[in-house]
């Protein structure tokens, strides 16, 4: 694969075929000085060595505006990155906050499976709380109302662990996506230097000529 291929940011792709310009006009200037050498100091050789160096420039120049353009575009992605895991820490606080709650009901579970009671002992919200819930219920006997609260307790309890399993779900795609953009972020990081440190000899080569 090549670069261009592995290549497909928006941001990225006009700074690496200016990049590519601009080497393609170095080397076309080194290429006519190297083969115009005796003629160095005609009016003619002058002026096209100043065009070239020109349009050089003006490589330069516009790559200079897409890399900063580039550098900005990551540091959004670094900020919407760090965003990302703020969200994914609030997400790790309220997924804690259901694990205690799960362990204490799990506790109270325990609790009550351990002790020899009678069942009017479980642990359920109180009748008054539940007739709230379901009026029509309140013309029940204690015996006929037991099983719906012991029912009701239930499915609140796998609605919890619904929205448990949901987090859990949603933590682990936010992890993945952080990762995949740090992954990003570190390669477009790299690359870019590596491109600017590329520059560096060239620049000082031409400065030697001049």
């Amino acid at each position: 694969m090549t670069v261009e291929d592995a290549i497909t940011d928006p941001l990225l792709t006009p700074v690496l075929t200016t990049a590519q310009a601009t080497l393609q006009q170095a080397l076309t200037i080194v290429d006519f000085l190297t083969t115009h050498s005796s003629t160095s100091t005609t009016r003619a050789h002058q002026l096209t060595v100043a065009r070239h160096q020109k349009l050089l420039q003006a490589h330069l120049a516009k790559l200079r505006i897409q890399t900063r353009r580039a550098a900005y575009g990551a540091r959004n992605t670094k900020t919407l990155t760090a965003e990302a895991k703020t969200e994914v820490d609030r997400l790790l606080l309220q997924l804690q906050n259901l694990y205690y709650e799960q362990r204490h009901l799990m506790g109270e579970i325990s609790a009550c499976e351990g002790y020899d009671h009678a069942f009017e002992k479980l642990p359920l919200i109180e009748v008054d709380e539940y007739l709230d819930l379901f009026p029509e219920q309140a013309v029940l006997t204690q015996e006929e109302m037991m099983p719906r609260r012991i029912e009701y307790e239930a499915a609140e309890r796998r609605r919890m662990e619904e929205e448990r399993l949901e987090l859990m779900k949603v933590k682990e795609r936010l992890v993945a996506e952080n990762a995949k953009k740090k992954e990003e972020l570190k390669k477009m990081d790299e690359k870019l230097e590596a491109w600017i440190e590329g520059l560096k000899p060239l620049k000082e080569e031409l400065s030697k000529d001049l």
